[in-house]
């Protein structure tokens, strides 16, 4: 990737488009190539979660069944929808979330704290509404209009998810406390030479990462930069700049500022910091946030060095047999910490040469914690 084990990746993840009949076996010739082992039961059947918003609801930090029975029961319906001829399937998907809704209430409300709580009772309502109206578009066997409800309802889903989070989760090591961390999410919108993309960041799962490339957006690092792209792989990557550094210099320290891996894995209360979960010999485990998803953000690092990030990061552009479930090259060992989720088709136009024009943070800067003075 760029100037750090370009070839490598790129040859790797080139080898795997030979599709999937041939990728288990190139797989293993892949990790062998990279030093790495796998054990055989780290192959579990399932298909991984493609849609990043789908992906940034479950990587919240709340503990409610009912809003997640919600949730499921709404995304379950695209899944029903490709199947074409689904349609009890669909009204069914839509009479458990309306249940929910309708007769759990109080469920739904006991994780929200009490200053949030009227705020939450109107997106509930509005839910209520949208549900119902959505059973008529499924009745009607509306396939564009129940698409488009469902995803209007699910945004009223996260919004209502999001207020059920009543503190950060955990505490930082202190050994990091001299970089800007991100205690909760944060929306940046990039312009680009073909159009916008709206990233959002998640300080719950990487709030060093995220931290980090919020202040350098807030200093404008990324205004006029060129994205390079490794030759036929998957990855679009930004944040190299001008001259001979190949990171970010603190003006305060005059210093390379160097960023760890952050990885936060299912069922763990806190990240991982500095070693990748190959290295940690967690083979088996699965982070929060996967690259199962088009537009995946992830930090860019030297390859043997899983402190050495800085500036440098990159999308993946994600293919699905790049990625089947339990055998993701890149999972544990870069660190995402966001996921574009507004611009798709912006994104798949952008190439080498390309520009960023600029940068924003549009919402969730006052998540930005400012790193303790040395």
């Amino acid at each position: 990737m760029s100037f750090w084990n370009r070839l490598t990746l790129t040859q790797g993840l080139g080898w795997l488009k030979g599709g999937l009949l041939k990728g288990m076996a190139i797989a293993m010739v892949c990790l062998s190539l990279w030093g790495w082992s796998l054990p055989a039961q780290a192959l579990p059947p399932g298909n991984p979660i493609v849609n990043p918003e789908a992906l940034l609801r479950y990587s919240l930090p709340i503990d409610n069944s009912e809003v997640r029975k919600l949730q499921s029961s709404l995304e379950d319906i695209t899944t029903q929808l490709r199947a074409n001829r689904r349609w009890g399937s669909v009204v069914s998907d839509i009479k458990q979330a309306y249940s929910i809704l309708n007769d759990r209430p109080a469920q739904l409300l006991a994780s929200i704290p009490d200053d949030k709580k009227p705020q939450a009772e109107a997106i509930i309502e509005k839910l209520k509404t949208g549900v119902e109206q959505l059973q008529t578009s499924a009745e009607a066997k509306d396939k564009e209009q129940t698409r488009s409800q469902r995803s209007d309802l699910l945004t009223l889903v996260s919004r209502l998810e999001e207020l059920m989070v009543q503190k950060f989760p955990y505490e930082v090591p202190e050994a990091y406390s001299n970089l800007p961390q991100l205690k909760g999410r944060a929306t940046v919108v990039a312009k680009t030479d073909h159009g916008d993309l709206t990233i959002v960041l998640d300080g719950y799962s990487a709030p060093v990462t995220a931290g980090n490339f919020v202040d350098l957006v807030q200093r404008g690092f990324y205004d006029g930069l060129k994205f390079t792209r490794a030759e036929d792989s998957y990855v679009l990557q930004i944040g190299d700049p001008p001259g001979s550094e190949v990171g970010f210099i603190d003006p305060a320290t005059k210093k390379y500022r160097s960023v760890p891996l952050e990885i936060l894995v299912k069922g763990d209360k806190e990240p991982l910091y500095g070693i990748t979960l190959e290295d940690a010999g967690r083979y088996l485990d699965q982070p929060v946030l996967p690259f199962s998803a088009y537009g995946a953000l992830a930090m860019a690092r030297p390859g043997e060095d899983p402190n050495g990030g800085s500036s440098q990061f990159f999308f993946f552009l994600f293919e699905p047999e790049l990625t089947p479930a339990g055998l993701n090259l890149l999972d544990g060992r870069y660190a995402i910490f966001g996921f574009v989720t507004e611009g798709r088709e912006v994104l798949e136009k952008l190439k080498a040469g390309d520009t960023i024009e600029s940068m924003k943070v549009v919402d969730g800067l006052d998540n930005l914690v400012e790193p303790k003075a040395a």
